[in-house]
């Protein structure tokens, strides 16, 4: 009983999200690391889910995607933030393969899978693909 009374919890303690998850910052007002001036910008919606909102930013040239730039994930504990390391590569990379907000759900995480592809999808509708 003692044990478990002196039990003291960790801190939390930022991890570093992955470069192909969240672009570095842009350089200037507007832009978006990554794109040029041939490309086009489009913000998908905010979807929340039940763990945090989640937010893509989609770059298109020539009514292709060729870059997803995650804005928002849910990022409230370490389990957030060590399962969107993982997910969020994953869902840019096969968005990025099939050209559309038609893909798989990664494995673990359900929510913020769902809310990627409903953010995914509203850029697309935007940009009218």
């Amino acid at each position: 009983m003692v044990l478990l009374l002196s039990f003291k919890p960790h801190e939390l303690t930022a991890v570093a999200t992955p470069p192909s998850a969240v672009s570095p910052a842009p350089a200037s007002p507007g832009a978006v690391a990554g794109a040029t001036s041939g490309d086009k910008v489009v913000t998908g919606d905010l979807a929340d889910t039940r763990w945090g909102p989640v937010q893509v930013q989609v770059v298109l040239n020539g009514g292709k995607m060729t870059g997803i730039r995650v804005l928002r994930a849910p990022d409230g504990n370490h389990r957030d933030l060590a399962i969107n390391s993982q997910a969020l590569p994953t869902l840019n990379d096969e968005a990025l393969a099939a050209q559309s907000a038609q893909i798989d759900a990664v494995s673990g995480a359900t929510y913020t899978s769902e809310g990627h592809v409903r953010s995914l999808q509203s850029a697309l509708d935007r940009a009218g693909l």
